[in-house]
């Protein structure tokens, strides 16, 4: 399944809504169940893709993270990926409640209605929660340098109504009656058996009757808190900044996700960065160029001054060691290239201009001494029409 997409595996398109995203893998589900395909591979191997395809697609955050970045910003193997509740590793961790029931209806039709059983399990299933990416733009010069930073990102408080426990005050949790507190349930039908967690208390073991108003049952409330951030020196555009267990915070116990910094650098009004290296077009009056002269220049550590020779070109490149930006794993910093941009004169006043007009004679009186360039080009221009008529 590596390259196929998941909208293409359940035959939905991008803008399908949820409920035909469900709808959608109930009847592929049901198509390629193992125990309708016993034997067949193919299908087997079908079904696992349209799991997988399904726990993202039905998961909001995982939709969007999928939708950005592909498979990579999905798969909690790779870098700063948004596994959510541990990525695929059986039905239990495929996208969490709505997985669970929409599993469960397929139970019911496969099965024709079969009875479920609670099941004596080792105890609640408890569910990592889900990462988190938060954006944070900096400057080239925060980039170059590095520093720490404080950042504003959503969190999650204990409810001080329900204290953590998601009940109304003066009411508990009550034995889930489907599967009577085992967290998991069977379901039979005939010689197919067939056990996954509990759609009702999502292996839980346990239902809240009466949920707290103020967090509507989950223990926790919604808040904002502030964290420290320390940006490495030489940090790249889209590199992310790993804050472990910053995330959402887990179910049954499981421990909390984590927060992805995801670093953005505002363009620069002077430099333009390249890898490690900086560049910048350094404008001069061609009075400048032609009589040469010690000039000053911006670097990301201050002014500095580098001597141009006499007769310098439009577009002639000084490169300037160790002026760049730091490697953010060597600390070996790059290089600044200056690129030199000759300006042309404008609002000359009519002394100006006569004097410019003087000027031009007395470089023609020279000739190649003063344009080798433009003497060069008009040779070859001869030789190329001379050419061209013979």
């Amino acid at each position: 399944m590596a390259d196929q997409d998941y909208y293409e595996v359940l035959g939905v398109s991008r803008t399908a809504t949820a409920d035909e995203i469900k709808k959608a893998y109930r009847r592929l589900a049901m198509k390629y169940h193992p125990d309708r395909n016993q034997g067949d591979k193919q299908a087997e191997e079908k079904f696992k893709q349209i799991g997988e395809a399904y726990a993202v697609l039905s998961d909001d955050q995982k939709r969007a993270a999928y939708d950005r970045y592909g498979k990579a910003g999905v798969d909690p193997s790779a870098a700063g990926g948004f596994g959510g509740r541990g990525g695929f590793g059986g039905f239990g961790n495929m996208g969490g409640a709505d997985f669970s029931e929409a599993f469960g209806d397929i139970f019911s039709d496969l099965f024709g209605g079969g009875r479920a059983q609670g099941r004596q399990a080792a105890g609640p299933q408890a569910y990592r929660g889900n990462d988190m990416r938060f954006d944070l733009e900096i400057s080239l010069e925060d980039a170059a340098r590095g520093r720490e930073m404080d950042i504003r990102v959503p969190a999650w408080d204990e409810c001080k109504t329900c204290h953590g426990t998601g009940c109304r005050p003066g009411t508990s949790k009550k034995t889930c009656p489907t599967c009577q507190g085992a967290g998991v349930v069977r379901m039979s039908n005939g010689l197919f058996h067939v056990q996954q967690t509990c759609p009702h208390c999502h292996g839980a073991g346990q239902v809240i009757a009466e949920p707290c108003s103020d967090c509507h049952g989950t223990g926790h409330v919604r808040t904002t808190k502030v964290l420290q951030v320390r940006i490495p020196a030489g940090i790249n555009d889209g590199q992310r900044i790993r804050l472990s267990g910053k995330g959402e915070p887990g179910t049954n116990g499981g421990e909390p996700g984590d927060l992805y910094v995801e670093i953005r650098i505002r363009p620069h009004e002077i430099f333009e960065r390249d890898g490690d290296d900086l560049h910048t077009d350094l404008p001069i009056s061609f009075t400048t160029a032609a009589l040469g002269g010690e000039i000053r220049v911006p670097t990301l550590e201050g002014d500095t001054r580098i001597t141009l020779p006499e007769g310098t070109q439009s577009g002639k490149t000084f490169r300037l060691r160790g002026k760049g930006v730091a490697n953010v794993r060597t600390g070996d910093k790059g290089d600044l290239y200056i690129h030199v941009a000759i300006e042309t004169p404008v609002n000359l006043s009519a002394k100006q201009k006569q004097l410019l007009r003087d000027f031009e004679a007395s470089l023609k009186e020279g000739g190649e001494k003063h344009n080798p360039r433009a003497e060069s080009f008009l040779d070859r221009m001869k030789n190329f029409f001379r050419s061209d008529s013979d």
